[in-house]
């Protein structure tokens, strides 16, 4: 997809609804961030850690209940490292508990038109009936990048590290680090989801979109997510 125009350059089954994983946080992050450019929320924050959010299990960076992170340590953990503690940490501050949350997620992903989306939970972990379309991902990823340029600068992070260093972070968008352009943007993968991708680059002025669902391995995923956005360029 052309992120600008909304154009679609290349398709197929784009209305299949499939298992998204992590990739469901781009509608978490584009929340986050409209709460933040809205002024409800600021990056200095700090938000503290439930049991709940601390149970989650997948990615995480194993938050403690007495810790405390701020939205731009919390959303580094999400962006670089998937962390599934810290989208539902960020997920109860916003609305209060992760169901309302995704009530949110729900309301925004209709209004966006993404007709083939259910979410069930803020992270992406496998739950009957949570699912979207490679079509409603790009859609999603087209807000947060248009609107909210200001991502980039979590989703292009290569290595970093939390709390003093001693948290290392490694993106799970292996494009960062080979792929001329690139802007991020989210991984997911699960058993039952397989390897999913949602890639945003740029180059010479012109910003693109591919996703990629239900890749057979993840080495799959980013070449065919590479050859995409090349033919698009």
């Amino acid at each position: 997809m052309n992120k600008q125009l909304g154009q679609i350059l290349y398709s197929h089954n784009i209305h299949e609804r499939l298992r998204p994983a992590s990739v469901t946080k781009v509608m978490s992050i584009l929340l986050i961030m409209e709460s933040i450019d809205s002024g409800k929320l600021n990056y200095n924050d700090k938000i503290p850690c439930s049991e709940n959010a601390a149970s989650m299990g997948g990615s995480q960076i194993w938050l403690d209940p007495r810790e405390t992170l701020t939205v731009d340590e919390m959303l580094k953990a999400i962006c670089v490292n998937s962390a599934n503690d810290c989208v539902v940490a960020m997920a109860e501050y916003i609305a209060g508990s992760e169901e309302a949350f995704v009530q949110l997620m729900n309301d925004r992903a209709k209004e966006l038109g993404m007709n083939d989306t259910c979410f069930k939970n803020c992270h992406g972990l496998d739950q009957d009936g949570h699912e979207t379309s490679s079509y409603d991902i790009s859609l999603m990823s087209k807000e947060l990048l248009n609107n909210h340029p200001d991502i980039t600068k979590y989703t292009t992070i290569w290595m970093d590290s939390l709390r003093d260093g001693k948290s290392q972070l490694v993106n799970t968008n292996k494009l960062i680090r080979n792929y001329k352009g690139i802007t991020g943007l989210k991984t997911g993968s699960t058993s039952l989801a397989l390897y999913n991708l949602s890639a945003s680059a740029t180059r010479e002025g012109l910003s693109l979109i591919a996703v990629i669902m239900k890749g057979p391995t993840s080495a799959i995923r980013f070449s065919d997510a590479q050859k995409l956005l090349d033919y698009g360029f």
